[in-house]
């Protein structure tokens, strides 16, 4: 009897035994997430070393893809608290086919962009687009994606001596964005998004780019620069801010 049952089980193709076959892998998800933290040089308004964080959630299917991004800037010295800003942004976007948009891979995106910044030029910022993208290339290493549509921006001067009130600035936008990646080779890449935003008042041009080196899987380190430059802004403030942050990233996906 139990010789019969072992020449039963030896029967079986390897394939039955396997609950978990070697080169198994989890299907692709629809959700990714980041999450990176480090340390920030700032130059232009404020001048300081301190801590750094960001949270970026993607959410893309066929149709339609929701992102979102938050990021947290804080510095101190000995005495005072010397930089502290939050950054939200957030984007909808509705994919078209191939047929109905202008370019293949083409996309209807609503857009939300908000500041608040204690030292900076502009304390509060808000800014609400609209708008047409388009993929102009997506292969395997390089991606570019260009947006243009327009918005409204809504910015609140920092205080000054000579504007203790001052009235906040209200405009009529038009926005434009390319957003490029590269995949340098198997665990390095480079990104880099530009956005202009020209207003009858006031425009800004800002270059977010970053370098990303995977350590070992979902771990990888990530230099990155946000330089922003706005034409504008009040007396005795700086035209132009640098961040510069050095992370560790964590993927999940």
């Amino acid at each position: 009897m139990f010789r019969a049952i072992s020449l039963l089980f030896l029967s079986l193709p390897f394939s039955a035994w396997a609950l978990v076959p070697p080169d198994y892998q989890e299907p692709p998800s629809d959700f990714t997430a980041e999450i990176e933290a480090g340390l920030q040089l700032n130059t232009g308004n404020t001048e300081s070393s301190s801590f750094n964080g960001r949270t970026k959630l993607v959410y893309d299917t066929d149709k339609a893809r929701q992102e979102g991004t938050f990021k947290l800037y804080y510095a101190a010295d000995d005495e005072k608290t010397t930089a502290e800003k939050y950054d939200v942004q957030l984007q909808s976007s509705y994919k078209l086919d191939g047929d109905v948009s202008l370019l293949g891979g083409g996309y209807i995106f609503g857009r939300g962009d908000f500041t608040l910044d204690r030292f900076g030029s502009y304390t509060q910022i808000s800014t609400i687009s609209t708008g047409y993208g388009f993929d102009a290339i997506s292969d395997h290493e390089t991606k570019l994606s260009l947006e243009i549509g327009p918005g409204y921006r809504y910015n609140m001067p920092i205080e000054t001596e000579s504007e203790p009130n001052p009235d906040p600035n209200k405009d009529i936008i038009i926005r434009t964005a390319a957003k490029f990646e590269q995949k340098l080779q198997e665990y390095t890449s480079l990104n880099a998004d530009l956005t202009a935003e020209v207003g009858e008042d006031n425009s800004t041009l800002t270059l977010d780019m970053n370098y990303k080196n995977t350590l070992f899987q979902d771990w990888a380190f990530k230099i990155g620069v946000n330089v922003k430059y706005t034409d504008v802004v009040p007396e005795g403030t700086k035209q132009t801010d640098t961040i510069t942050t050095f992370n560790l990233l964590y993927t999940f996906q």
